[in-house]
C-alpha cells in the first residue's frame, strides 16, 4: 500500500511530456531567429561592426592609413595620397634613420599642448583619421628624418648643400627649383630626438621653424608614430615611399 501511494505522489509530481515540448520547442525557435531568421539589415550591420573594430585594432597596431593633407612632401607624397604606415617598424628596438619619412605627433615639439575638445567628437575624429577616411589630427605631421640624436646638422655649404656630421647630402627628393634651405642653421642633434623636414623645402614648415621655441624644433624619437613605407591610394600612386638614397625604404 504505502509503496503504490508513493508511485502515484511521484508519477502526479512529474513534469508532464506536453508541458516540456512546447517550451524547448520555443526556445530553439528563438535561439534560431537571431540567426538564421534575423533581417538582413542586421546581419550587415552586425558584420559591419565586426569589420571597422578590426580595421581600427588593425589601425592602431599594426599599419595605419594617413590622408596627405598638404603639399609640403612633394614630390614625394602629394596631396590626397594615402599613406601606409608602418606602425611596428620601430617598434622591437630599431628607430629612425637619416632619410626615413616617418609620421609622428607632435604636440609639444610642433604645436603646443592644448585643452581637450568634445571627448565623443575626437573619439569621432581620431577613428576617422585611424581608417584614412578624415583629416589627419591637426597635431600629426609626415616628415622626412634629416638629423638623428647626437647628428651636427648644417644648411649650407658652399655648394649649397646639407651637411651633417661634416658629409655633404644628396637630396634627390627635394622638389624641383627648391634649394635644401633659405634659412641658414647649425644644430646639434640631443639624443633620442629627430631633426625633420619637408620634402617641398619652400612649402614645409618643420624643424626649421621651431628653432626659437621649447625644444628646438626636434621631435622625440618617442612622438614617432610610425614610418611611411607604401602609398596605397589612388591607384596610379601605389609604390614604396623612396628614402634617402632615392631607394625604396621599408
Amino acid at each position: 500500500m504505502d509503496t503504490e501511494a508513493e508511485l502515484t505522489q511521484r508519477g502526479r509530481s512529474a513534469p508532464e511530456k506536453g508541458a516540456e515540448g512546447p517550451r524547448s520547442a520555443f526556445s530553439a525557435r528563438s535561439v534560431g531567429s537571431l540567426f538564421s531568421g534575423a533581417p538582413g539589415w542586421r546581419r550587415v550591420g552586425a558584420l559591419g561592426a565586426i569589420c571597422a573594430v578590426f580595421l581600427l585594432l588593425f589601425a592602431n597596431f599594426v599599419v595605419q592609413p594617413f590622408l596627405i593633407p598638404s603639399h609640403s612632401m612633394e614630390p614625394t607624397l602629394r596631396v590626397g595620397d594615402r599613406l601606409l604606415v608602418n606602425k611596428l617598424a620601430y617598434r622591437f628596438g630599431d628607430e629612425p634613420r637619416r632619410g626615413d619619412v616617418v609620421v609622428f605627433d607632435g604636440t609639444g615639439s610642433f604645436v603646443r599642448e592644448r585643452a581637450a575638445g568634445n571627448p565623443v567628437g575626437e573619439a569621432l575624429r581620431g577613428a576617422g583619421s585611424a581608417l584614412g577616411l578624415a583629416r589627419p589630427r591637426d597635431t600629426d605631421f609626415v616628415k622626412r628624418v634629416v638629423g638623428i640624436g647626437g647628428d651636427d646638422v648644417v644648411c649650407c655649404d658652399a655648394g649649397g648643400r646639407m651637411r651633417v656630421n661634416g658629409v655633404a647630402l644628396d637630396e634627390p627628393y627635394l622638389f624641383p627649383g627648391d634649394t635644401p634651405s633659405k634659412v641658414p642653421f647649425r644644430i646639434v642633434v640631443p639624443l633620442g630626438t629627430l631633426w625633420v623636414m619637408g620634402d617641398h623645402r619652400s612649402q614645409s614648415r618643420d624643424s626649421r621653424d621651431h628653432l626659437g621655441e621649447p625644444g628646438g624644433g626636434m621631435v622625440p624619437v618617442e612622438k614617432v608614430i610610425g614610418r611611411a613605407d607604401w602609398i596605397g591610394w589612388p591607384v596610379s600612386r601605389w609604390g614604396s615611399v623612396t628614402g634617402a638614397d632615392g631607394g625604396p625604404r621599408g
